[in-house]
């Protein structure tokens, strides 16, 4: 019997002896007992499952490393690495282990792997000559039992603190499923805080108390930590939202609800649940939360109430999608309740009085010249510059507020969702072409700071793709990135060294590529963006002289280059 089918034949196996009944709130079944915690230390949590993230929701369990790196990080059930992801952003150094029961467990932001792996990955990185690699390891590759070292924690890619993402999935389907469901087990003992309640009008008829745009509630807390709304008088399609988050202990970190549940006269009428979804569907949490007040004052309020274009799979029951019909009077009490994955709970009750009053406040439509159908292709010109909007490039009709002034250009402003991306271009003829080599196209942010938007550039036009509205203008780089050494010196003895440390800038269109050579041949530098730095371990490499050069070359986003030569000395 070869390798390759004793080890199929030990998954199999496997998957008959562990796979256990495992209880749910929504009913479905889950191995409760399989998979072990991946860190030796107790688990306190800084993120939740299904935490409300901007534009995604959060896909695992954020854990605390004791505010440092380097803790073992330990494989939560035996398997195989299927997937390995080193990158700049997003997890950074990544680690995907299948495992013979279905499902595979993620590991991300670790500061290295383990010895077997990171030699593995560093071959594939030398031989591809990037630090960037992205491996899809067969299943006798990389085999791994269960509590073993696969890495240490840490705090690569878009990590903001050192801490240990951790993910369990469904390995068909690729859905992220809550880790607590699988027996991941957290102290908590804290409710959620709801701390803000908001009543939306629905259609051009309705209100609450006689106000048609979104209104504020005021809340009372009660003795038992409940919470009760002034009463209100309504009519017509209302809905309502909340803000809230949860603690847990050992932690000041507001994480995100487990449940939400709406009530109407004792009846369950909406019920949203962090059990799992789809990456792909994740961009529809713009809908489920309130984008506009999020993106004006920064904070997210959960809709209790299903948008039409809202095709996200984590509500358990609704019945009208949440919308409320008030009828003139009669009376109704709509109860929201807030909980975590223990089953801790916060209760707001809203009285309400149906009222068909005269509305006294009503939402402002902006018209322009430039109106938004969602079902068909958009293209509006102005002054040289152009938008394109692809078909169901948003969710809801509305009026463009497109504007070009002062070499400024105003693409509404950004408190709509977006589904999908759309082309902006300018006309650059008039521009010279040593002109044109260092001009790109910027986004500009409320500070009026400007950043680089990926710049395709043609003869006479200039365009980008995004899927962020707001300010833009063409903005031009004429610096070179800076290159300094940190950690040596030109032509100093490295015999001791483990590592060279090299710090790469450019504070206008920012840094796109580098490269680095010892004595003529690529070496890995491994790049941390948030530092700015760029690492080489002096290990990779054996030395048979002793005087060595080193070069690095730094691109920026428009092409301006810089080019450091120093040597040093290293025998060894």
């Amino acid at each position: 019997m070869n390798l390759k089918k004793a080890f199929l034949i030990l998954f199999i196996c496997t998957y008959a002896a562990g796979f256990s009944q495992g209880n749910a709130t929504t009913g479905k079944v889950y191995p409760e007992n399989y998979f072990t915690t991946p860190l030796k230390i107790p688990l306190i949590l800084s993120g939740t499952f299904g935490e409300l993230r901007s534009n995604h929701f959060h896909a695992g369990l954020d854990i605390k490393t004791l505010g440092k790196e380097g803790l073992d990080v330990l494989a939560s059930a035996q398997g195989y690495v299927s997937r390995i992801k080193v990158s700049h952003w997003g997890y950074g150094k990544a680690l995907y282990i299948t495992h013979p029961n279905g499902y595979t467990s993620v590991y991300a932001h670790l500061q290295k792997f383990s010895d077997k792996i990171e030699d593995y990955v560093k071959k594939q990185q030398y031989k591809k000559e990037s630090f960037e690699i992205h491996l899809f390891p067969s299943a006798i590759t990389l085999p791994i039992s269960k509590n073993e070292i696969i890495g240490l924690s840490g705090n690569s890619g878009g990590s903001g603190g050192p801490h240990l993402h951790f993910e369990i999935r469904n390995t068909k389907t690729e859905k992220p499923i809550n880790p607590m469901l699988f027996g991941i087990k957290v102290d908590d003992s804290k409710k959620p805080r709801i701390s803000t309640l908001i009543g939306y009008s629905l259609n051009n008829n309705s209100h609450i108390n006689a106000i048609s745009k979104p209104t504020q509630i005021s809340l009372i807390k009660l003795e038992n930590g409940d919470l009760l709304a002034k009463k209100i008088k309504a009519h017509g399609t209302i809905g309502f939202g909340i803000n809230a988050y949860d603690q847990l202990d050992g932690a000041y970190n507001k994480n995100g609800l487990y449940s939400l549940t709406l009530m109407v006269n004792g009846n369950k009428a909406h019920e949203f649940n962090a059990e799992s979804f789809s990456f792909s569907e994740s961009k529809y949490i713009n809908l489920l939360i309130d984008y506009e007040r999020f993106k004006t004052i920064k904070q997210r309020v959960q809709k209790c109430f299903i948008e039409p274009a809202n095709k996200l799979s984590v509500y358990q029951k609704t019945n009208n999608n949440g919308y409320l019909t008030i009828e003139d009077g009669m009376d109704y009490t709509v109860e929201i309740i807030a909980k975590d994955f223990k089953g801790n709970g916060q209760k707001i009750t809203i009285p309400i009085i149906g009222s068909n009053d005269s509305i006294l406040v009503k939402e402002t439509i902006k018209k322009t010249p430039y109106k938004i159908k969602r079902d068909i292709f958009n293209v509006f010109k102005k002054e040289g510059v152009t938008v394109a909007f692809p078909k169901f490039t948003f969710y809801n009709d509305f009026y463009l507020d497109f504007e070009v002034q002062d070499s400024i250009v105003k693409v509404h402003s950004p408190i709509i969702p977006l589904d999908r991306k759309y082309t902006l271009t300018f006309d650059v003829s008039k521009y010279t072409l040593s002109e044109k080599k260092q001009l790109y196209i910027a986004s500009i942010d409320d500070k009026g700071r400007t950043d680089y938007e990926t710049t395709v550039k043609k003869e006479a036009t200039f365009y980008t793709t995004t899927k962020s509205l707001g300010d833009f203008t063409l903005v031009s780089d004429t610096k070179e990135p800076i290159i300094q050494l940190v950690n040596f010196k030109d032509a100093q003895w490295l015999t001791n060294f483990n590592e060279l440390k090299i710090k790469i800038t450019d504070d206008e269109s920012g840094i796109k590529s580098y490269k680095g050579e010892i004595d003529g041949e690529w070496i890995l530098l491994e790049y941390d963006p948030k530092k700015d730095l760029l690492v080489y371990n002096l290990n990779d490499k054996i030395f048979t002289t002793a005087k060595h050069n080193l070069k690095i070359t730094v691109t920026d986003n428009v092409g301006n280059l810089t080019t450091l030569n120093t040597t040093f000395f290293r025998k060894k």
